[in-house]
């Protein structure tokens, strides 16, 4: 954010206890103190809690303090309302600067649906749950929808810096909105979200902490911005389904579900669900997956303690369900699966793609629809 010319608050990335005393001392204010923060993929660090007892993911301490402090943080797991039970690792810290701030407001960008281009929503208050605000104050929101080809305006920076009741430099204030949306745009951003967007006591903008998220589709675009991405943040089984171009959301489920499109793999989660069971995951393996890639789905599926049970369901348009047949049961001799299999095929060259899977020597148990064989998956599990 600051090489697009954003204010944001001086810190220092740490990684190992030994490097958090230098930076504290690096980052002390006038009173010897600093803000000791915790970097995870996730959303309310400050009211979260380390499943070592620590309260809280922020703090603000003494350098003195600070070592003791990120002995307690680092390397342990901090659990917020957005990283659900589990939580996350921290493996990151972030000493910086305490600054002193005399007004918190909320800016984001966003990419809007309705009128298909990105847009400011804003508000002179912030710091604390945005969507709390939003539904007890609906008119305290500002929404300034942008051209994406002509960019923000004059007129638009101005417009925000009104909505955010600015009271410094208004014109320096108007200048952090376009670096706000230099960032978005040239960096491919989905989302900026700036929470609290700040004033100090000298009237400048600062952005005081923030959140972004980035299009895929760019990486190679911005191959030093994604060399960034922390591995250990995500869910181990999704990252091993990005190496294959497998599109994989883990779910807490038991039926493990591995499906060619996403709408039909929609339905089969949907009818899993309808027949008392419930998906382990969403897994669609695309119209062309070759064998290697069934054996990748194969291998994240079986991995999952909690799998009981797979459901392959594949409808054979492009994809030729006599090739998937066969690569589902070269899939299941190497992998090794030790649960129920069900397969469902349907489409182009079916009447092969069956007779492949009946003269195989893996168990596999067949189903005629898709509601059969979300009725096979669920009972051969009860």
């Amino acid at each position: 954010m600051a090489s697009y010319g954003v204010n944001v608050p001086p810190g220092v990335p740490v990684f190992k206890l030994d490097e958090v005393l230098p930076a504290a001392k690096k980052m002390a204010d006038d009173g010897g103190q600093v803000v000791v923060k915790s970097q995870i993929l996730a959303g309310g660090r400050g009211l979260g809690k380390f499943k070592s007892g620590l309260q809280g993911g922020v703090h603000i301490c003494s350098v003195e303090e600070a070592p003791k402090l990120a002995e307690q943080m680092l390397g342990q797991t901090l659990v917020t309302k957005q990283t659900g039970p589990a939580g996350k690792p921290v493996n990151t810290l972030y000493i910086a600067n305490k600054m002193k701030l005399k007004n918190e407001m909320y800016f984001a960008l966003l990419l809007d649906r309705g009128t298909m281009g990105p847009m400011i929503i804003a508000c002179s208050e912030g710091g604390t749950s945005i969507e709390d605000l939003a539904e007890k104050y609906p008119e305290k929101i500002i929404k300034i929808p942008i051209d994406v080809f002509e960019g923000i305006t004059d007129d638009q920076a101005n417009q925000a810096v009104e909505g955010l009741k600015v009271t410094g430099d208004k014109k320096a204030a108007a200048d952090q909105i376009k670096a706000l949306y230099k960032t978005f745009a040239e960096s491919d951003c989905t989302m900026v979200e700036v929470n609290p967007l700040a004033e100090t006591e000298d009237g400048q903008l600062v952005a005081a902490d923030a959140k972004l998220g980035f299009d895929d589709n760019a990486a190679f675009r911005h191959k030093d911005l994604f060399a960034k991405r922390d591995s250990s943040q995500e869910d181990p089984r999704e990252v091993a389904a990005g190496k294959y171009d497998l599109n994989y959301i883990g779910l807490d489920g038991n039926i493990g579900c591995m499906v060619n499109g996403a709408g039909l793999a929609m339905a089969t989660m949907d009818i899993i669900k309808m027949h008392g069971g419930a998906p382990a995951n969403f897994l669609d393996v695309g119209g062309n997956a070759s064998e290697q890639q069934v054996v990748e789905a194969f291998k994240i599926l079986t991995s999952d303690k909690q799998v009981k049970a797979i459901l392959v369901n594949i409808f054979g348009g492009i994809m030729k369900c006599d090739v998937i047949a066969a690569g589902i049961v070269n899939a299941a001799k190497g992998v090794g699966v030790q649960v129920p299999l069900i397969v469902r095929l349907e489409g182009t060259n079916v009447e092969k793609g069956k007779e492949i899977l009946s003269n195989s020597d893996v168990t596999i148990i067949t189903a005629e629809d898709l509601d059969d064989a979300a009725t096979k998956a669920v009972k051969s599990i009860q």
